[in-house]
């Protein structure tokens, strides 16, 4: 395992299943997009859970929705990452991403 691949797996993961909307480019570069979950959450990065394949280091973009159980306001977390991994976890296939930026984003009032 690389020193960056330590680096993602050291912080505490959070089991948790929210959906996700995943947004890439092909290598021809046309814009794809595809629905998840996620399998787990840390402060870096992210499991998510799909039959999506793609390579090490593809730029995503993705959206992450919240539930107000957790951010007490309807929220969406939006990112920009990378594929570091194409792993399965649990029994699941799925793509290890690391968080290079983000936005939290209230989309409704206050529960």
């Amino acid at each position: 395992m690389s020193t960056e691949q330590q680096g993602i797996r050291a912080g505490m993961r959070i089991p948790i299943e929210l959906p996700v909307s995943l947004r890439w480019k092909s290598p021809a570069g046309i814009q794809q997009h595809a629905k998840a979950r996620t399998g787990n959450i840390s402060g870096n990065g992210l499991f998510i859970l799909t039959s999506v394949r793609l390579r090490h280091d593809t730029e995503i973009q993705f959206t992450v929705l919240l539930p107000s159980e957790i951010t007490k306001v309807r929220a969406k977390l939006d990112c920009q990452g990378r594929v570091v991994q194409q792993r399965s976890e649990r029994g699941a296939s799925g793509l290890a991403v690391v968080i290079d930026d983000y936005q939290l984003r209230s989309t409704g009032k206050p529960v």
